[in-house]
This record gives structure tokens, sequence and C-alpha cells, in this order.
């Protein structure tokens, strides 16, 4: 079983949207985590955002990397230029992929401008979670 890691700044949101397609497209073929260099609890916009795709990750937790430093990871998944800057060292042997997805947290307007934003990066994560299990999950 491969075992993937998704990692942000505060695992709440990009973080969390990944995992929650990863596991939805990947199945059973993969474990799928996610982590932040920090932590900041799970967004509710992001539950929200995603609860309108039918995928409820209203039971994720926000989890530090160094909670993860015993798994063998198969590929580790950095969805911001922070945490991929800012990470600490994390000895692994997997495969580092890099994608930096735009922050809906940091959206501003009115409350539909803000929902859009979030289901427009939502919508970007969704595209490249999907081209991921296809490309490396699916064999």
């Amino acid at each position: 079983m491969k075992k993937v890691l998704v990692l942000c700044t505060g695992n709440s949101c990009r973080s969390q949207i990944a995992e929650g397609y990863l596991r939805n497209f990947a199945g059973d073929v993969a474990d799928i985590y996610s982590a932040g260099i920090e932590t900041h609890g799970v967004n509710p916009r992001a539950i929200q955002t995603m609860k309108a795709e039918g995928i409820d990750i209203s039971g994720h937790t926000s989890n530090h990397i160094n909670e993860y430093v015993d798994i063998e990871f198969d590929y580790i998944i950095t969805v911001c230029d922070h945490a991929r800057e800012s990470c600490p060292y994390f000895p692994s042997k997997a495969l580092k992929l890099h994608q930096n997805f735009p922050d809906p947290a940091k959206a501003t307007g009115t409350e539909s401008e803000i929902d859009a934003e979030f289901e427009r990066v939502r919508n970007i994560i969704k595209d490249y979670t999907q081209a991921f299990t296809q490309q490396y999950l699916k064999y």
C-alpha cells in the first residue's frame, strides 16, 4: 500500500482538501495523510466546500509533521511555497512533489465572493489530485 503525505503550512485548508480528494480518488490503493509545519485546525469553509462535492472531511484533524516522522512515505506533496521553504528536515526517500495552490483562507470580499474563491481553489486541487492519482497510484 502506497503512503502519501500532503504538507501545507497550517494543515487547515489546502492540505485538508487535497487529503479528502486523494482518499476519494485513491480508494484502497493508498494511505493518505496530511500535516502542517504548524496546526491551525480544519477550516470550516474547507469542510463546507468539500461537503458540496459529497466528500466529508469534518472528521479530519490538523496534524503536525512531527507526528509522522516514523512513517516511510512513498510521496510527499507540498501544496504551498511556505511549507516547502520552511519544512524542517524530514528524512524520507519519498518522491517529493510540489504544487503551490492559492490560499482560499486569505480570500476577502463578501461571503459569496469568499465562497467562490474556496470553490475555485477546491476545483484546482481536485484536478491536481485526480491527475496525481492517475499518474502515481493507479497502475
